[in-house]
């Protein structure tokens, strides 16, 4: 029993019906960041919501592409690297970070975040985060639960056309 257990098991955790499998469901919240163009597509309730302009990696490279998971929020996060309170004009997070696990992190390395440097969005300045403007993080922000999954690509794809492939539209 246990032989057959498990593989059944593994296979259930992996698939896209558990919340921590590889897609969204039909409705769920789905983030979708195209580092071609430097947006962010809000998907939910089967279509896109909101598309925003951003900020990624100075190299392509820097920032990861695949499908994560949503594993941390905070209001006004503590920028650990520069010992920079949260609130403070001088934080380069901004307002809000919602953190995902790529590369095996834990959702404190890379995340999309605001920024205090609004001329950055749309360019490719980052670290590897994915940034944009203070307002449109705090308004995004109460609408992507953790466990939320988001895709970072590159793309000539439309995000509807993203968002079909991988669950979250039908």
């Amino acid at each position: 029993m246990t032989n057959i257990l498990s593989p059944l098991l593994l296979a259930f955790f992996l698939s896209p019906l558990w919340p921590l499998g590889l897609n969204p469901l039909p409705g769920d919240p789905f983030v979708i960041v195209n580092k071609s163009t430097n947006e962010l597509a809000f998907i939910k309730d089967n279509r896109v919501q909101t598309i925003v302009s951003v900020g990624t990696g100075k190299t392509d490279e820097l920032t990861p592409e695949g499908v994560f998971t949503i594993t941390v929020k905070a209001e006004n996060p503590y920028y650990r690297r520069g010992e920079i309170q949260g609130g403070d004009p001088k934080n380069p997070l901004g307002a809000r970070w919602i953190g995902f696990d790529a590369q095996g992190t834990d959702g404190r390395i890379y995340g999309i975040h605001g920024t205090n440097q609004p001329s950055s969005i749309g360019k490719y300045v980052s670290q590897g985060c994915i940034r944009t403007q203070n307002e449109v993080i705090s308004s995004l922000f109460p609408h992507i639960p953790l466990g939320t999954k988001i895709l970072v690509t590159t793309t000539k794809k439309s995000f509807e056309i993203l968002a079909k492939e991988h669950g979250a539209i039908n």
